[in-house]
């Protein structure tokens, strides 16, 4: 019950920033333009910040264990959720065929992802989302960028691994291995960059809402069918696969809280970098959300 609670009040505060996003766009003070700047730095920097600082805190063998554990059951609950997407949507293509593959694989495991696996498992569980969060960057800047981008090369495939976001990983992770923790006077300014992930990435996507009817959210079928996929399939195939396997509970949980949760925020971010429709990209980010407040706790009762 504690978990609903926490779930139900995270998702509110999502959507009350993203309502504070439609009104500054409704008000003129966040256009398409400034949406496409702020998308590029929240791609560009700060994602790429929250990463290196999650592994800023002291090491411990049992960690590393835990959270080699937990990039492997990420990077594995991935290749599941690509290569389902990908039989499902083998012959089912349409001008947002990207967005809904997209949509359908990738969580907002961040925002929602850590406040959750705080409440449960405490700063150990956390720390532990870093590895499945280093998996999902993997996927993100490699697969994601080609379904999104429509480029199919090994050049781009290359790119991926020297961007920002992984820079960030291969920095965070040596300094954790090498036992070296920033000062505070440098770690207090970065923190309070990082924390403007959320309330950007939300106004981001409320700006994009600006516009939308709810009843074309209600009566497009397409929606529905990626929510059922992201929400309920896909995390209910890593539910069904990992639990016979002896992992402890809190990496389990952990991987399995991430997997369920919406859409990804990125998917907006992505669709104005591409220049696809960033409108439907919010019709699905929305709808995904607002479900999620029941299919988080509905799926959280088979763990």
């Amino acid at each position: 019950m504690s978990l609903a609670y926490i779930s139900f009040g995270q998702i509110l505060t999502m959507l009350f920033l993203m309502t504070i996003g439609l009104i500054c766009a409704k008000t003129g003070l966040i256009d398409e333009a400034v949406n496409k700047k702020l998308s590029n730095l929240l791609l560009l920097l700060i994602n790429p910040l929250i990463i290196f600082l999650s592994y800023q805190r002291d090491y411990e063998s049992e960690l590393l264990h835990g959270l080699l554990i937990s990039l492997l059951l990420g990077l594995l609950s991935f290749i599941i959720a690509v290569v389902l997407i990908h039989i499902i949507y083998k012959k089912r293509r349409n001008k947002n065929f990207g967005i809904e593959k997209f949509a359908s694989i990738y969580p907002n495991a961040g925002f929602l992802g850590i406040p959750l696996i705080g409440g449960i498992f405490g700063s150990e569980g956390v720390f532990y989302l870093t590895g499945y969060l280093t998996a999902f960057f993997i996927f993100f800047w490699t697969h994601g960028q080609i379904v999104m981008g429509g480029k199919k090369n090994f050049s781009s495939i290359r790119k991926a691994f020297v961007s920002p976001p992984m820079i960030a990983v291969y920095l965070g992770f040596a300094l954790f291995m090498l036992r070296i923790e920033l000062p505070a006077v440098v770690m207090s300014p970065l923190n309070h960059l990082g924390n403007l992930n959320t309330p950007l990435a939300m106004l981001v996507a409320g700006g994009s809402i600006y516009g939308m009817k709810t009843a074309d959210i209600l009566k497009d079928k397409r929606i529905y069918a990626v929510c059922a996929l992201k929400l309920l399939i896909v995390p209910g195939l890593v539910i069904l696969i990992f639990s016979p396997f002896d992992i402890p509970q809190v990496v389990l949980g952990t991987v399995v809280v991430a997997a369920a949760c919406p859409t990804a925020a990125n998917l907006i971010l992505l669709a104005y970098k591409y220049e696809k429709d960033h409108v439907y990209s919010s019709q699905i980010f929305t709808a995904s959300t607002v479900l999620s407040m029941a299919t988080i706790p509905l799926l959280l009762i088979f763990l």
